[in-house]
């Protein structure tokens, strides 16, 4: 009996990647801002961003957007200009959501560890949605979509690699017990994308 291949991929519309890009960068700002708000580390660009932000009270959204410029060239080269386009809009969506979201909502008391947990693993989702889009929000993660691109390393993995540095050096910047939290929160980040992205299972494309 002949074999039969599977389903074939189906493009994404450009109101799915639309949706998509909304609802990736909402995610991603609520996680960040509920970190912030316990003082606590995530990782990739936005945890650099908010360990500067501590470190000089500079703002997070204008931090992040700040350290994103050299990244916008390896996204060009590596990704092409039509995911480099959605990596700009979905950075400069971030930012202005970082700008504004502590506006929209607050928190009067936010536990670490809970922050830690269900902040990372809501920004997981978020770049969950954005990386099956071909989007990401620029920076490390960047890298980490091409190297799976490239060469089949998860980008769950290579993150984590590059989080596991950014904590490390945070130590000089805020309290230990704050690292740990924040370790735990990288550990729910990278978890959601290491089991659910993987391009073997996942079949849509744009």
């Amino acid at each position: 009996m002949a074999e039969t291949s599977g389903p074939a991929p189906v493009a994404h519309h450009l109101f799915e990647d639309l949706a998509a890009l909304m609802t990736g960068t909402g995610l991603l700002s609520l996680g960040l801002t509920m970190m912030s708000k316990a003082g606590l580390l995530t990782g990739g660009l936005p945890g650099l961003a908010l360990l500067l932000s501590y470190a000089t009270h500079l703002e997070l959204w204008l931090l992040l957007l700040i350290l994103n410029v050299p990244f916008y060239a390896l996204a060009v080269l590596r990704l092409g200009w039509k995911a480099s386009i959605r990596t700009a809009l979905a950075m400069l969506l971030l930012s202005l959501l970082l700008k504004f979201t502590p506006q929209w909502i607050s928190f009067g008391q936010v536990a670490p560890l809970y922050a830690a947990v269900l902040g990372g693993a809501v920004i997981g989702i978020g770049l969950l949605v954005l990386f099956r889009h071909r989007t990401t929000v620029g920076g490390f993660s960047v890298v980490a979509f091409y190297v799976q691109e490239r060469f089949g390393i998860r980008a769950g993995y290579v993150q984590m690699a590059i989080d596991a540095l950014i904590l490390a050096s945070s130590l000089m910047v805020i309290e230990p017990w704050r690292v740990a939290y924040s370790l735990a929160g990288a550990v729910a980040l990278n978890y959601v994308l290491a089991a659910n992205h993987r391009p073997d299972r996942y079949l849509g494309f744009s």
